[in-house]
């Protein structure tokens, strides 16, 4: 079956890069806006029939959702075979489950979005919560950021490193990288007296003289990673990293991180940054996503990609 790759404008320059490791040729879209701001998307050559695949990312503003909605539509209605949305971020998934009264599941919403548009299937990395899956009646890959981030660790010296959660959260995915590495594991319990902001943070687990590499999915105003480096520093640590998937670095992120007690921040190109920092490396996902998109096509295994 023929395969065709599209982008979204908002994730046009790592789509580029997917396709160029792919080794095929970016398919023709096009973009239109109205006067006022309403978006209509062309797919200018055929895709009756085809294995099409549309690589865009949610992050803000939410135009970029709107425009991959219109790109599913627009696949749909012209006939392709079978359409996957490829989403190497994922947005609205911190909203995963009713926490207080009135408010929406917003991950569920954008999940039937997906499915009412006409996608087939969806490929995305690292989801906020692993059961966002469940909120799907399609087949979903879920790839992992480790098959990017521990190849990079695997490079260095980490004789005394100890991971860390920077909240409870997160501790299923510091622990991954603990057991991988046969790293010691702790844990900074965090209080929070309302959104993005932290009112204090206790360290579980004793970081004296060690190298404490934090690990989380998402980096946000940075708020929690800097208070929980600081309190790390405050225990003895010698110092602090942290590996974040998704750098969506909103607010006065780039200030904290650069006022930190963080050494390095590494992060993936799944939302490109708004600004470059010293502090900041960033691993891209492309060559991932590109096999990942060249198994599924070949109806080959997704999970061979994985590292446990």
């Amino acid at each position: 079956m023929e395969i065709k790759l599209f982008s979204g404008s908002g994730s046009q320059y790592l789509a580029d890069k997917i396709i160029h490791h792919y080794g095929g040729a970016p398919g023709d879209i096009k973009l239109h806006r109205f006067s006022d701001g309403e978006m209509q998307t062309e797919i200018r050559e055929s895709v009756r029939g085809a294995y099409t695949f549309l690589i865009q990312s949610t992050f803000s503003p939410t135009d970029n959702l709107m425009e991959l909605l219109l790109m599913i539509d627009t696949a749909k209605r012209a006939s392709a075979s079978y359409i996957t949305a490829v989403m190497p971020y994922f947005g609205y998934a911190r909203q995963d489950r009713k926490d207080k009264a009135r408010v929406p599941i917003s991950a569920k919403l954008i999940a039937n979005l997906l499915q009412a548009a006409g996608a087939d299937r969806v490929m995305t990395l690292d989801f906020h919560a692993d059961q966002i899956q469940g909120f799907f009646d399609i087949p979903v890959d879920h790839l992992k950021s480790n098959a990017i981030f521990v190849p990079y660790l695997s490079k260095r010296d980490l004789s005394r490193v100890k991971f860390a959660s920077p909240d409870v959260g997160g501790v299923k995915r510091a622990r991954q990288f603990a057991k991988y590495f046969g790293c010691d594991l702790v844990i900074c319990d965090k209080r929070r007296e309302r959104a993005n902001e932290v009112a204090e943070i206790i360290v579980i687990g004793d970081v004296k003289d060690a190298e404490v590499i934090m690990v989380d999915d998402i980096v946000d105003t940075a708020g929690t990673l800097c208070k929980a480096a600081k309190a790390l520093m405050d225990k003895g640590a010698a110092s602090v990293k942290a590996i974040c998937t998704h750098p969506v670095l909103s607010g006065n992120a780039y200030e904290n991180i650069e006022q930190s007690d963080i050494d390095e921040l590494i992060v993936t190109d799944t939302i490109p940054l708004k600004k470059k920092l010293d502090k900041i490396s960033v691993l891209s996902v492309a060559k991932l996503f590109s096999k990942a998109i060249r198994n599924t096509h070949e109806h080959r295994s997704i999970s061979a990609l994985f590292i446990e």
